[in-house]
């Protein structure tokens, strides 16, 4: 694979509750950790953490100065590392105009969901575009139950769920990204 232009997004904002209603998620520590790590592993060249309230983005702000600047950065030279990919957004609006600005184009979105959706694609079709394109790729994540409807059909692609051989597949975000960048972006 060529050096894909690939971006993630994990988005707060907006997306379901368990009784599918519009929600704004809160940021949890373990998000920003584990999937820094996974995206800088697969090259990605930015990993946005969007969220729409001015309290949590500097709760971000506090955990990335803490890692990248105080003692954690010290004890843990390879988080600090993995953490100079994450960049705070207040909106998916302002993850495109940012990855716009740096790479000259508009992203293909890609989005992910457990649900099956009418027009998804298969990870092997989506790798292949990938691979052979030039433009960047924006591949956004939903906390809580998902990301809202309209945000999904906004898309360019819907990628197929995740399975396993068994109907269940309720994963975690750090989960679900993590495969997801290895089926994309991974070695075969």
């Amino acid at each position: 694979m060529s050096d894909p232009q690939v971006y993630i997004a994990l988005i707060h904002y907006p997306v379901y509750n368990k009784r599918m209603e519009v929600i704004t998620t809160s940021v949890t520590n373990l998000d920003l950790h584990d999937i820094s790590r996974a995206a800088y592993t697969y090259q990605v060249k930015g990993f946005y953490v969007v969220h729409p309230l001015a309290s949590q983005r500097e709760l971000i702000h506090q955990i990335l100065d803490y890692w990248q600047n105080g003692y954690g950065g010290q004890y843990n030279p390879d988080r600090r590392e993995a953490f100079q990919i994450l960049r705070v957004a207040s909106s998916i609006s302002e993850v495109l105009t940012g990855i716009r600005e740096e790479t000259g184009s508009v992203p293909r979105i890609a989005t992910t969901d457990a649900r099956i959706y009418p027009n998804s694609i298969s990870y092997r079709s989506l790798r292949e575009e990938i691979s052979a394109a030039k433009s960047p790729y924006l591949l956004m994540f939903g906390t809580g139950w998902g990301l809202e409807k309209q945000t999904m059909l906004g898309a360019d692609y819907i990628l197929e769920p995740i399975a396993a051989d068994r109907p269940y597949n309720h994963l975690s975000v750090r989960s679900a990204t993590a495969i997801t960048l290895d089926r994309l972006l991974g070695d075969i």
